[in-house]
């Protein structure tokens, strides 16, 4: 069904037939720490998240949705580049004031900006402080949030980063995400006469855990107080989407506007994290891991009337995609000295073209890797995971009869895992030693 729909729809993908008025605006929405089981489309029950189980109901939702980075920096590095950060050395969190994403690296938004398109990022920056580093530097035309990697919900005395809009205080006074969503809906009413792009990173629901109290109210049946106040803080996310989306959908932009949804890594769950009370059932392992649970992650798609609405899509797909999805939509050519790694998903989702996106996937965290090729995956790991120290031996699991990765194969299928390391091995000729050490957990 979807392919002989998307047969039809492949010309608009076209980078040729898109006019500037038939560019739709693009809206990154990206969640901070959220657990792999902690939306309603994936089966919670205590955490009710009704927009972004909307979006999933509109979109496509996946199944194998994952990003490069454990941890929040690195998949932000990748994310906007389309690129695996270990090609240019944005291996870990920013360990001083001057690391940053190396200039280098052209992003998302620099590509939007040349192609006409107004620019936003409203929420948690993490990619360098300096002035050479600031989201204004980099593509976006305006900028409200923080530069760092976490931040206080309440306004504080003293924080150690500062809620900025462009360069100066904003003096914010509102519970932070609250304020995000209204500046959110504001970029929209702003700019909703032209082609924009909007990134929305929250830094919900990173530590530290602190909620409304009118929202807490609401979840006064969970005995576990951190969980209580985890589901507050999921609850004010999944609000402000909804009230974004409310937005565009007032201005009749629904249907004209290509929406991500995604975690920057799953749920912190062990020690030496920010643990926040998440879950990631039925995967293993945690945030700052290359378990699946450190690395797979809630992913949807939507884009009404162009994209499958309700699908589940199985596919191999990763955040770095974001960048030749995002312009292939807008109708911006990719060139080859971009050197993107990332896959347009778009004649996937259309049916225009069979099989995944991606055969093989990669991921180097320190002394950690994963490969995930088909339903196998070669990985080491580190085994504060299951409360030990140091790295695992290499372990081999079949994902597509082991998702929570509980049986070791390495022995069973030595050929297999000799296989998949020679084809990791293979990649990481084209990584660069890391720009600075291990960063904050």
């Amino acid at each position: 069904m979807f392919r002989a729909w998307g047969a039809v729809t492949a010309l608009l993908f076209t980078v040729t037939s898109i006019t500037a008025a038939d560019k739709p605006n693009i809206i990154v929405i990206l969640a901070d720490d959220l657990g792999y089981a902690d939306v309603g489309y994936h089966g919670c029950r205590d955490i009710p998240t009704p927009h972004i189980d909307a979006l999933a109901k509109g979109g496509t939702y996946f199944t194998n949705g994952y990003v490069s980075g454990p941890y929040c920096s690195p998949t932000r590095a990748g994310l906007l580049t389309g690129r695996y950060q270990t090609r240019f050395g944005h291996e870990f969190n920013p360990t001083s004031a001057n690391a940053g994403l190396p200039r280098s690296e052209l992003t998302l938004a620099q590509h939007l900006k040349s192609a006409g398109y107004a620019t936003g990022l409203v929420g948690k920056w993490h990619l360098g402080s300096t002035e050479q580093q600031h989201p204004q530097q980099r593509g976006f035309d305006e900028f409200f949030g923080f530069l760092g990697g976490a931040h206080s919900y309440f306004p504080q005395k003293n924080n150690s980063e500062t809620i900025l809009r462009g360069h100066k205080p904003a003096g914010e006074t509102e519970y932070l995400t609250d304020a995000l969503a209204r500046e959110a809906v504001a970029f929209v009413e702003k700019y909703k006469k032209q082609p924009f792009f909007l990134y929305l990173a929250f830094n919900a629901v990173h530590t530290p855990m602190q909620a409304t109290e009118e929202r807490l109210k609401k979840f006064a049946s969970i005995a576990d107080e951190q969980r209580r106040i985890y589901a507050a803080m999921t609850m004010a996310m999944d609000e402000a989407i909804g009230q974004l989306r409310a937005k565009l959908k007032a201005e009749k932009l629904d249907e004209k506007t290509l929406i991500f949804f995604f975690s920057d890594n799953g749920g912190p769950t062990m020690k030496g994290t920010t643990i926040n009370a998440s879950s990631n059932a039925p995967l293993r392992g945690s945030k700052r891991t290359t378990l699946e649970g450190g690395i797979r992650v809630p992913f949807i798609v939507h884009w009404p009337g162009k994209i499958p609405a309700g699908r589940k899509y199985d596919g191999l797909v990763i955040q770095l995609d974001i960048v030749p999805t995002a312009l292939a939509a807008a109708g911006v050519p990719l060139k080859p000295e971009w050197k993107i790694d990332g896959v347009n998903w778009l004649p996937y989702l259309t049916g225009e073209k069979t099989g995944s996106p991606h055969e093989t996937l990669y991921w180097r965290f320190g002394s950690q890797m994963a490969i995930r090729q088909g339903d196998w995956k070669l990985v080491v790991y580190d085994l504060a995971a299951e409360g030990g120290r140091g790295m695992s031996p290499p372990r081999l699991y079949n994902l597509a009869h082991d998702i929570g990765e509980e049986t070791d194969l390495f022995s069973q299928q030595p050929d297999k895992a000799r296989q998949l390391q020679a084809a990791w091995d293979e990649w990481n000729k084209a990584n660069v030693a890391p720009l600075w050490g291990g960063g904050k957990k």
